[in-house]
């Protein structure tokens, strides 16, 4: 299935089910809110969306606890958790979205090579947050990600492909 028509079922879907969604993107610059934007009607779904590159954003834009980001790096799953529960927050979403990684080529280490996300949903009270290792070039970890959120989505709100 191609991603806009994915995206057209997904937001077909939020609609049925009365439910809205946001975005909180860190690595991804936008490209998961974008892709959505680009379909007509999404406004009856999309609440908002933040691109929280920096840890000073990512505390102060949606409330992630600068121990978190100290202890933990922005690339965490403790961080992603903080960045849905701000961005639900904010947005006064039913669905929420984070995406925080290293797109590379540079920023990696031994512990969190280029290619590490973490992709979470947060649905109602139910939190999914996945540890991702993404290969090829920066646009290539970029367009994974938002593939992988998109799965995410996918499987929560019982999209099949038929």
């Amino acid at each position: 299935m191609q991603r806009e028509e994915l995206i057209t079922k997904i937001i077909d879907e939020l609609r049925a089910q009365n439910k809205t969604i946001s975005f909180a993107e860190s690595c991804t610059g936008g490209l998961l809110a974008s892709e959505f934007t680009r379909i007509a009607g999404v406004s009856d779904v999309l609440k908002g969306s933040m691109v929280t590159y920096s840890n000073a954003i990512k505390h102060k834009w949606l409330g992630v606890d600068d121990a978190v980001l100290e202890r933990f790096g922005a690339v965490s799953h403790q961080c992603v958790e903080q960045m849905l529960k701000g961005i639900q927050k904010e947005a006064a979403s039913d669905i929420a979205i984070a995406i925080s990684g290293i797109a590379g080529p540079g920023g990696g280490s031994a512990e969190k090579p280029v290619g590490t996300v973490y992709i979470g949903i947060l649905l109602d009270d139910t939190l999914d947050i996945n540890h991702c290792l993404f290969k090829g070039t920066r646009g290539d970890i970029q367009e994974g990600s938002v593939d992988f959120a998109l799965e995410l989505l996918k499987k929560e709100l019982n999209i099949s492909l038929i």
